[in-house]
């Protein structure tokens, strides 16, 4: 009985573990963007932390510059995805985490909460 027992709270923990490693793989960054006269964000996808910050980046220098050009995203995680607008037209920009356990927990757009 003993024994048993043993084996089913190894094989929980071992379930357990593997949940947590296959959500450690499913993480993403989110670049968000609000536009002028548009009620959605738009948004691209980065897999490597160092990739979303330099858009991020790219973006706000943009911005602080006060550019009128057209820039144009790709998204990494949906092939083919492609967004093209004026940066003159960018209200605000933000980067955020996105795992698989918190998908939907964030709604899109901006929020004042912490």
């Amino acid at each position: 009985m003993e024994r048993l027992l043993l084996n089913r709270i190894h094989t929980n923990f071992n379930l357990f573990s593997k949940n947590i490693i296959a959500l450690e793989i499913f993480v993403v960054y989110l670049i968000e963007l609000a536009l002028k006269f548009s009620p959605f964000p738009l948004s691209v996808e980065r897999k490597e932390l160092r990739d979303a910050e330099a858009l991020y980046k790219q973006v706000k220098e943009s911005l602080e510059k006060g550019e009128k050009r057209l820039l144009e995203l790709k998204c990494e995680k949906v092939e083919g995805k492609r967004l093209s607008f004026l940066v003159s037209d960018i209200l605000a920009v933000q980067i955020y985490e996105k795992t698989a356990a918190s998908s939907g927990v964030k709604r899109p757009g901006f929020s004042f909460d912490a």
